[in-house]
């Protein structure tokens, strides 16, 4: 098992010494997040600039071996709920199991086994009777939702205390290619993000730095916002939205060209998103 005491900067993907199933401190959700890496190959389909992913690459998850799979997950919350490793591990303060997330290396949609892997955990948790304030949260670029084997699982999702966290960095296409490589057209995100809504609890999950020690402008503000607005206007309710900055170095080749903002800039944006009724949640 671990060796050290687990912190909110240090989310080592091999620090229980198993393959897919990984234990954070998570700052945003204030306790333990049992993390399952499907993407043990460090491919994603997108290249988000502030990723702190060492060599990644473009891809897809590879083969999931489901045995394996149900042996970690099982043992691990198995233990977290019977064991030693809070006490042992954890710091205090933080010491309760907050969710089980499909999150990893590169993008979790992306193994064709997705679905399987959603029935997967929610027969664990009934197997180790997981209370239902434990979410099970699915943390996601959305740009492999239009395909039917994630929308069932999705569906599976949300029967389990399931939240799907919806990266949306900028709400423009011009600034996706810029912060996360990617070409999605914008009318292709908003159907993604509708398609998530209709299926289970969706929260946007928005990065906010500076780039060349420049804040996001105002336009970029106001492109996101519109975009919601949209949404809530067309009767698509979010949940609300998770606004966090870099807690941790990126390992893509710009990361000497990004930097944190303050708390009043980072407020600020959430001021005016929460103005359009939804929550907001921030994490500097």
């Amino acid at each position: 098992m671990i060796e050290k005491m687990l912190n909110v900067t240090d989310h080592d993907r091999g620090s229980a010494n198993l393959f897919y199933v990984y234990p954070v401190v998570s700052r945003r959700a204030g306790g333990v997040s049992v993390g399952i890496n499907l993407n043990t190959n460090n491919a994603c389909n997108w290249r988000c600039i502030y990723c702190q992913v060492p060599d990644l690459v473009r891809g897809t998850a590879p083969p999931i071996d489901m045995a394996l799979l149900r042996a970690e997950l099982h043992d691990f919350l198995n233990e977290l709920l019977q064991g030693r490793f809070m006490q042992e591990r954890v710091p205090e303060g933080s010491r309760r199991i907050n969710d089980i997330a499909l999150s990893g290396n590169g993008e979790p949609t992306s193994a064709a086994e997705f679905p399987e892997v959603v029935d997967l955990i929610a027969e664990i948790r009934s197997e180790l009777a997981i209370p239902a304030s434990v979410k099970t949260v699915l943390i996601t670029n959305g740009s492999l939702l239009y395909r039917e084997k994630v929308q069932r699982g999705l569906v599976e999702l949300a029967k389990i205390s399931g939240e799907v966290w919806f990266k949306l960095d900028r709400a423009s296409e011009e600034g996706m290619k810029q912060i996360n490589d990617t070409q999605m057209r914008m009318d292709r995100v908003r159907e993604n993000l509708v398609l998530a809504i209709e299926r289970c609890p969706t929260w946007l999950q928005t990065c906010w730095f500076a780039l060349d020690g420049m804040a996001p402008t105002k336009q970029d503000e106001d492109d996101y916002l519109a975009l919601i607005s949209g949404l809530l206007n067309d009767g698509h309710r979010l949940q609300g939205v998770l606004l966090y900055g870099l807690a941790r170095p990126s390992q893509q080749s710009e990361a000497e060209r990004l930097s944190a903002l303050s708390e009043d800039v980072m407020q600020a944006f959430a001021d005016r998103i929460a103005s359009l009724g939804l929550p907001v949640k921030v994490s500097a």
